[in-house]
């Protein structure tokens, strides 16, 4: 276990994982998140900027909560954030479905297909097994 000083209030506190605050100041951050995310229900047409200043949370805490697909805004809004990829305009998470197909495409070519292995599972698991009487 390691102590560290937290980034929002300063005090000392055993870190075990996650982002570098303490527990009290991380239940804080919880609340704000269940405050913001009825806001964007409530008010599903309201941008960015204007959901960070009623609720009194950073834009960019927003922003890191939409990236993490905690957060997300209705179909309806304007509000978007630009695809880690390519920068094209997304809902929610880091990339929009054209750069996640192609880093699927791009990782199964990472690992050539090797026939000759399957077709030797599949023979072993076709072999009939016998047990002694011992």
């Amino acid at each position: 276990m390691e102590v560290k000083t937290c980034k929002q209030c300063k005090r000392l506190y055993n870190y075990l994982s996650g982002p570098p605050i303490c527990p009290a100041c991380k239940d804080r951050l919880e609340e704000k998140f269940q405050l913001v995310k009825d806001y964007v229900i409530e008010h599903p047409l309201e941008g960015i900027a204007e959901v960070a200043e009623v609720n009194e949370v950073s834009v960019s805490q927003i922003k890191r909560w939409v990236r993490e697909e905690r957060l997300s805004f209705s179909p309806e809004s304007t509000v978007g954030i630009d695809c880690e990829g390519c920068g094209a305009t997304i809902r929610t998470g880091r990339y929009c479905e054209s750069c996640k197909k192609k880093m699927n495409i791009d990782f199964q070519s990472l690992y050539p297909k090797d026939e000759s292995y399957v077709q030797k599972k599949q023979k072993e698991a076709a072999r009939m097994r016998f047990l002694d009487d011992k």
